[in-house]
């Protein structure tokens, strides 16, 4: 017999939620040190941030009763953290720093060393800075691109994942009905 609820959660496991944290992690250090600590920019990237990653929790949570739940919250920490892209690019402009080209070897570097801490990613915007390539500024927001880059690539991948599993299986109303139609049968 279908189950009535799906398994659900195990966002923990989800690269995009380990990623977003990652980026939470790191947002939280970028802006105490180069942005103003009561300005609204420091308070508007940190909530962009956290609400990219309580999304993916949220949604992974709603998912086992509602796939439209699990979709709405992905796209909302996708937009998340579109709006945190945003605003580190706008500090760059502001501060005429550059900002890096996609295929920029410092980008496939950051990617391929896949921090797991923000200890670790600090680490990687000082030996950067040491080997002079770019100031620490420019560095950390850059590097935060790169990853928020690859979050919201995994995040359009999962929300394809997850029209695709409700188109072919439906929702929560439908389970509900299959699920009784079955008792009903036997």
């Amino acid at each position: 017999m279908e189950e009535l609820i799906l398994k659900h959660g195990g966002y923990r496991n989800l690269k995009s939620f380990q990623i977003a944290r990652l980026i939470l992690d790191i947002t939280l250090r970028f802006c105490d040190r180069f942005i103003a600590k009561y300005s609204r920019t420091h308070d508007q990237m940190v909530q962009a941030a956290r609400s990219g990653v309580q999304n993916i929790a949220e949604g992974s949570q709603a998912s086992g009763t509602s796939k439209k739940t699990e979709m709405k919250l992905t796209n909302v920490a996708r937009a998340s953290l579109e709006e945190l892209k945003l605003d580190y690019e706008d500090f760059l402009r502001q501060h005429q720093l550059p900002l890096w080209e996609y295929a920029d070897p410092r980008r496939k570097e950051l990617i391929g060393l896949r921090p797991e801490t923000a200890d670790q990613y600090a680490l990687w915007v000082k030996q950067l800075e040491k080997r002079q390539q770019g100031a620490i500024p420019e560095i950390a927001a850059n590097g935060v691109l790169a990853l928020l880059a690859a979050s919201c690539k995994l995040l359009d991948k999962q929300l394809a994942a997850q029209a695709a599993a409700f188109q072919k299986e439906g929702g929560f109303t439908e389970r509900l009905y299959r699920v009784r139609s079955e008792a009903r049968r036997q």
